[in-house]
């Protein structure tokens, strides 16, 4: 039987969403062993007079617990 574990983060990047949510995964990653999937929940921008200049994710990583 397995369990799995699933913590929820919020990223950002300068880049793009999939930026951001790769940033998400590494950075958990350092701490985070076995981890096998990643949800984006939600995505959001900020808008500094017509461009995008930040993409942000709120995240699921779910891992096993060994």
């Amino acid at each position: 039987m397995s369990v799995i574990k699933v913590v929820e983060l919020l990223a950002n990047s300068k880049k793009s969403w999939e930026d951001a949510a790769q940033n998400a995964v590494t950075h958990a990653a350092k701490t985070i062993k076995n981890i096998k999937s990643v949800y984006v929940h939600e995505q959001t921008a900020v808008v500094t007079g017509e461009n995008i200049t930040e993409y942000r994710v709120n995240v699921k990583i779910s891992f096993e617990v060994l």
